[in-house]
């Protein structure tokens, strides 16, 4: 098995184990989601849409403000944990569930008019994944995407150079790659914007109970061992450096937004 496929295992896992408290804890995620919305509002589709996939919906939270952007369409809401996709539903999502990894998407060719995602692709191969929604999408079609980039959580990465040299945070691919990948697969870069979402808390432990509960699974597992009492008292140190004037520790997310088309 690749290490891609293990972490990819991992983090289907992850997002399984944290579906029940995900809701709770995931203001990051609803404030890309907001973001993407109002990205998308400036680069729209110029055709009626008939079908509108979210990508990696999680626990449903996009799917409304789809349905109304789109009444006339029918809905998918795809992703790859069960756990999620049940949430999704008993949400109340009226959507068709598709439980499915968007590097292989069970859908037609050019059946596709609108493909949404938000903070789902940073965890797969953007070649695998652009080849995909340039498969799908009609001539015309639009995606819509947020993923995060190379700088999340560089405070957390920061603190823990102060204990080892393994890379503990996961880091993620910039936007240059993301439009390579996209003109590989033939699809049109319409637009690209970048900013920060600022993940606050009173102090690490809550910062680091907070990641855990969203499932974002930014830190890397690979080693499981739980830090020493010196190891982590030299991380909590290392990230006062941060603190705020509010007295909140902030994550930072590195925020990537993408508008694709499909050439007509």
């Amino acid at each position: 098995m690749t290490e891609q496929r293990k972490r990819k295992r991992a983090v289907r896992s992850a997002f399984d184990r944290a579906a029940s408290t995900y809701d709770a804890a995931a203001a990051v995620q609803r404030e890309a989601c907001a973001r993407l919305r109002t990205f998308a509002d400036a680069h729209l589709l110029a055709h009626e849409a008939s079908r509108v996939v979210d990508a990696g919906c999680g626990t449903g939270h996009a799917l409304a403000a789809l349905m109304e952007r789109f009444p006339q369409a029918q809905h998918i809401a795809l992703d790859f944990s069960p756990a999620m996709l049940l949430r999704a539903c008993q949400n109340g999502a009226k959507a068709l569930p598709l439980c499915a990894d968007i590097e292989h998407l069970p859908l037609r060719n050019a059946s596709i008019d609108v493909i949404w995602s938000s903070l789902a692709v940073q965890w797969c191969s953007s070649g695998h994944v652009a080849a995909e929604i340039a498969r799908v999408l009609t001539p015309g079609g639009m995606a819509w995407i947020a993923t995060l980039g190379p700088r999340t959580l560089h405070e957390l990465s920061d603190a823990f150079a102060q204990i080892d040299d393994v890379a503990h945070v996961i880091r993620f691919q910039d936007a240059t790659h993301w439009r390579s990948a996209a003109e590989q697969a033939g699809l049109e870069t319409l637009a690209v914007e970048q900013s920060d979402i600022a993940g606050l808390a009173a102090d690490l432990r809550s910062l680091l109970r907070d990641i855990k509960a969203i499932g974002a699974h930014t830190l890397d597992d690979r080693r499981r061992q739980p830090l020493g009492k010196s190891a982590w008292w030299t991380l909590q140190c290392a990230y006062e450096k941060w603190r705020r004037a509010d007295d909140q520790l902030p994550a930072t997310y590195d925020l990537i937004l993408i508008a694709l088309r499909k050439p007509a």
